[in-house]
């Protein structure tokens, strides 16, 4: 298999810098952390563009994934083996964590997505929401406000690389 075939980034060459910036924070391979440095260090777009668009792209698949997940949870139950043990499974874990989330509630769901780590962005707040069963509109408030704190981090993160590397190798 090709290198180009697994690497997101190589799926926009040749597309406008804002669309790839857009699609790539959608990916939960890469959202932000790559879309990111990618639009202002390699396209060197705006610094504000490149906030907006990556908050942007990757809001579209919370939307989706807070309306769909309860759709196709409640589908899956009706198949005869994987039903039952995805019933067991989620209610575990919604009993496992409903404590803590009790005890952190939004504050949670905010930070989970906000600390810019692998495997907390909005994909994994929108599965954690759902298996909490936070209502949509609330958990779409709560993932979008971690967005911009991740977002806002990324890109301080990103200028600060940026600069640090330009003074330490320039000639």
């Amino acid at each position: 298999m090709a290198l180009s075939m697994i690497n997101p980034v190589a799926w926009f060459a040749g597309v406008p810098p804002e669309i790839a910036v857009f699609f790539l924070s959608m990916i939960p391979l890469t959202e932000f952390q790559v879309s990111i440095p990618l639009g202002i260090e390699t396209f060197d777009l705006p610094v504000w563009e490149v906030w907006l668009l990556a908050l942007s792209g990757n809001m579209v698949p919370v939307f989706i994934l807070l309306w769909l997940l309860p759709k196709m949870y409640h589908w899956i139950l009706t198949l005869p083996v994987i039903g039952p043990f995805l019933l067991k499974k989620v209610e575990k874990d919604r009993i496992e964590f409903a404590k803590k989330f009790e005890k952190y509630g939004a504050i949670a769901l905010v930070s989970f997505i906000a600390l810019p780590f692998p495997l907390t962005g909005a994909w994994t707040a929108s599965l954690v929401a759902f298996i909490f069963n936070i209502p949509y509109k609330k958990a779409a408030f709560f993932i979008f406000l971690g967005g911009i704190v991740a977002v806002s981090i990324v890109v301080l993160l990103t200028l600060f690389a940026g600069e640090t590397i330009r003074f330490l190798f320039a000639r």
